[in-house]
């Protein structure tokens, strides 16, 4: 009999490890796949000072839309958790359609090649964001339920795994169009 439990309990921690190694995994996914998202934040953070100096100086009566993008800029930069900044990057967004809206009022400055190429840069770094963010998402999802389901869950909780947080948009049209309402950029 005494056989028969080592064995047993062999079994139960070499599982034990299994899962263990796999939450691990996972968890480190979510971490690198945050990575992806930072990246293409930081990205489009050092481009909007750029797009904000092409706009000054065709838009100088728009001057409280340009403050308000680089205020939302400096705020998104200083946000450490995952919710709190994906909050204040779609108020980013917002702010960013506004100013790249402004071209429509200022023909000379829909025409600018400074403002077209930054323009383009923004549009595909959102692209590039949105790809990071449903990669990101699709990690904590995966991540979420091993440390929901048992017996991962058991694991889990004896090893300090806890949920981890979408980055998500408040809204799905938000989520699935950045920048597309810019028109088709040439």
């Amino acid at each position: 009999m005494p056989t028969a439990i080592i064995v047993v309990l062999i079994l139960i921690a070499v599982a034990g490890v299994v899962l263990y190694n796999r939450l691990i995994r996972s968890r480190n996914r979510v971490d690198t796949s945050w990575s992806d998202i930072d990246v293409q934040l930081q990205r489009r953070h050092d481009l909007i000072p750029r797009l904000v100096a092409a706009v000054d100086q065709y838009a100088k009566y728009e001057r409280a839309t340009l403050e308000a993008v680089t205020a939302l800029r400096a705020e998104a930069m200083q946000q450490a958790s995952v919710q709190a900044r994906g909050q204040v990057e779609e108020k980013l967004s917002a702010g960013i359609e506004r100013l790249i809206a402004l071209a429509e009022n200022y023909p000379d400055l829909k025409a600018n090649e400074n403002f077209l190429s930054l323009q383009n840069e923004l549009v595909e770094t959102e692209d590039y964001l949105q790809f990071a963010r449903r990669y990101y998402n699709g990690s904590v999802r995966d991540y979420n339920t091993m440390t929901e389901m048992v017996p991962s869950n058991i694991v889990a909780s004896i090893f300090g795994f806890g949920p981890k947080d979408f980055f998500q948009k408040s809204s799905d049209e938000a989520a699935n169009v950045p920048l597309a309402k810019f028109g088709t950029v040439e």
